[in-house]
């Protein structure tokens, strides 16, 4: 039981069990339980994780000075007349917690003893950083009368501004279970507990103790998992208390979502990524907790992203000013932050409502910022990064190795290697004809949910029994899945089958974009050959109910063609134009500006004019092809667009040209380049700044 309940912990989610008496209604298919084809899309970034993005980080993390600040308070703590001079950031302590949350969750798939040797030997430098009572911040411990400019004279005086030491505390109890996980080791774990009681003890509403919530949130996702890992009631009550206090303390402003109490809110404010992981701690908080305003919050809230504050790429945050969300249908693209920290903190989200209501929305809003916005934020080969994902450039972007601020590439360490545990969900039924969100489970059996389409094969727990699923596919770039019933002991369940919103002519669940083609497309399900008709049930899925055995295959086709998607009207930034996509992947126009990289790029053919000057006609024709970017496959779209330039006499004219889209999460691999996602039909577009 305690190995289960650690599983389901470190994927993130809260479920009924002998510790917690309440938890999600849909229970995940751990990450490790699935097993990702090689090479494939994902199989491909999952390899690229593992070889090059977490040796990276680490050997970063050698390099910026992260370990040497535990060293460095180590030393002061068996010598307190050593003191060193604190640079750097208040939260650089995370970069290293949050590569071994990653490193630990490859060997629980890919076994490494070096690996392993090289975490205990970092974990021995981070327990001599903490001091006798748990406190472990070394942006203060290296030098107490001279800490960190962040930090404040005393613990928790700056929390609510700059000090992120209950943001440290976060991440190091979600890597600290992660390694307890991977490892049977309590070495990591044990500091994180420490750390942990010290908080309980020190913060809180009590007389005596500081009461100050997370200036930076995501403590509270973690304090619940370490709930369910230890069951000690305290983590969530800790949890509980940040956010039941916010907006009551001293600080109260929007930046940090601290304008209001969370149970008031209906907008998404502030800091992108800080609100991203509160909304998701407040789901888990809620899911153990069965608080019902939080959930009605947390559905006012994330209604008001998917109608106005979403960007087609399935980013979030506006405006670089405060790394933002910005007003209702802000949306602009040259400058648009969509960090990739927010883009992960927004997977959180929706994968928690999906937990809680058990309807595609959610997937469907998932899926495109992992396609989309939170890919293109690690280059193909897994060793360079954006920070901001923009939809324009005019080539002043380029993703980097590494930050001074470096939270989005040992964030993108421990993402990428989890994202085979949201391929698969379970529900288990009483007896009982119908659920809420349309969810139909005749005499009780078990729903066995498909939400991401995959290749590689997965051991579920359904009912107690055991049940193996494999994908045959080659999506996202094909819309033919095959579902193959391996070895089953469960022979009695509800098979439920996402059917995209891309596909149900529903870009996003919501008015803010709309396919403005006209074009229809459909599914088709076959059971053993056999064509079954089925309806989309109101929660988005295709409900399959059927006696199974071993060998059945369930053939899914989704007709995947080029679409055109028009923006909501009120989105200034985009009328008059359109963007492109193909199944779940949005498409951008990409010029590179040194000449080796257009040379070598199959984006622009026979094309000189920037991109900027292109219009594309009413009703654009595609023809599919196929180039090779950093190595990698991707399918192309080619029109043709009309280029406006100077004639002979210095008129305007235009000139039909061919204009060949590549996936937006692919731009960028050939050097500085020009780039838009948004493409205008008209020549008043052109003019319009982005």
């Amino acid at each position: 039981m305690k190995r289960l309940l650690i599983t389901w912990a470190v994927a993130g989610l809260c479920l009924t069990s002998a510790v917690a008496q309440k938890g999600y209604p849909i229970t995940p298919v751990p990450f490790t339980a699935v097993k990702v084809l090689p090479q494939s899309f994902w199989g491909q970034r999952l390899d690229a994780c593992r070889t090059t993005t977490v040796p990276l980080a680490f050997s970063k993390c050698e390099e910026t000075g992260r370990y040497t600040n535990f060293s460095h308070a180590a030393a002061h703590l068996k010598d307190a007349s050593k003191t060193f001079k604190v640079g750097g950031l208040s939260f650089d302590d995370t970069d290293p917690y949050k590569t071994i949350e990653g490193a630990s969750y490859l060997l629980q798939t890919f076994p490494d003893q070096a690996m392993a040797a090289y975490i205990d030997s970092v974990l021995d430098v981070i327990a001599a950083a903490q001091e006798a009572d748990g406190y472990l911040y070394t942006a203060r411990t290296q030098n107490p009368a001279q800490p960190h400019e962040w930090a404040g004279d005393r613990r928790w005086c700056k929390e609510e501004d700059l000090s992120h030491e209950l943001y440290n505390l976060g991440h190091m109890v979600e890597a600290a279970i992660a390694h307890y996980q991977a490892t049977g080791s309590r070495k990591f774990l044990d500091i994180a507990i420490r750390y942990a009681d010290c908080v309980c003890r020190e913060v809180g509403p009590a007389k005596g103790q500081a009461c100050v919530v997370p200036g930076h949130q995501i403590a509270e996702m973690a304090l619940a998992k370490l709930y369910l890992v230890t069951g000690d009631r305290k983590y969530l009550d800790e949890a509980k208390f940040f956010l039941d206090y916010r907006g009551k303390t001293t600080i109260r402003h929007d930046y940090s979502q601290a304008h209001r109490p969370v149970v008031e809110q209906d907008e998404a404010v502030g800091h992108a990524v800080r609100a991203a992981y509160m909304y998701a701690g407040m789901a888990d908080v809620a899911a153990l907790t069965g608080d019902s305003a939080y959930l009605k919050a947390i559905d006012r809230i994330w209604q008001n992203i998917v109608e106005k504050k979403l960007y087609i790429t399935g980013g979030i945050g506006a405006t670089s000013a405060g790394e933002a969300f910005g007003r209702n249908y802000e949306l602009p693209n040259l400058t648009a932050y969509c960090e990739t920290c927010a883009a992960i903190g927004l997977v959180y989200v929706n994968y928690r409502l999906f937990l809680l209501h058990g309807q595609a929305k959610y997937y469907d809003v998932l899926e495109r910022t992992l396609y989309n916005g939170l890919i293109s934020g690690m280059s193909l080969d897994g060793g360079a990064f954006f920070y901001p994902n923009p939809l324009a450039s005019t080539g002043q972007h380029q993703r980097k190795p590494w930050f001074g601020c470096a939270c989005c590439p040992s964030n993108l360490c421990r993402f990428i290697p989890s994202l085979p545990g949201y391929v698969y969900a379970v529900k288990e039924h009483q007896a009982t004809a119908n659920d809420k969100g349309g969810n139909s489970s005749k005499g009780g059996s078990p729903d066995v949910y498909v939400n991401l389409f995959v290749p590689g094969t997965a051991t579920l727990d359904v009912g107690g029994k055991q049940l193996t699923l494999t994908q045959q596919t080659d999506y996202p770039w094909d819309g033919e899945t095959t579902i193959i019933i391996g070895k089953s002991s469960a022979k009695a369940f509800n098979l439920k089958v996402r059917i995209p919103g891309w596909l149900r002519s529903k870009p996003v669940p919501s008015d803010l974009y709309t396919y403005a083609d006209g074009r229809q497309t459909g599914f088709s399900v076959m059971i053993n050959n056999i064509t079954v008709p089925l309806l989309i049930s109101p929660d988005g899925y295709v409900n399959i109910e059927w006696k199974w055995k071993k060998g059945d295959r369930v053939l899914l086709h989704f007709d995947m063609q080029p679409r055109i998607v028009k923006a909501n009207d009120r989105v200034a930034a985009d009328r008059g134009m359109v963007a492109v996509e193909r199944g779940p992947l949005v498409y951008c126009a990409e010029q590179p500006l040194s000449p080796e990289g257009a040379a070598s790029s199959p984006v622009v053919s026979g094309f000189p004019a920037d991109i900027s000057t292109l219009i594309l006609p009413p009703a654009p024709s595609f023809t599919e092809g196929n180039a090779e970017i950093a190595g990698t496959k991707v399918l192309t779209l080619t029109t043709t667009a009309q280029a406006l330039h100077a004639d002979a006499q210095g008129r305007v004219a235009s000139t039909d040209a061919p204009l060949t889209l590549i996936p937006y999460y692919a731009w960028c691999h050939r050097g500085p380049s020009n780039m838009r996602v948004w493409l205008p039909q008209n020549l008043r577009q052109i003019l319009k700044p982005q």
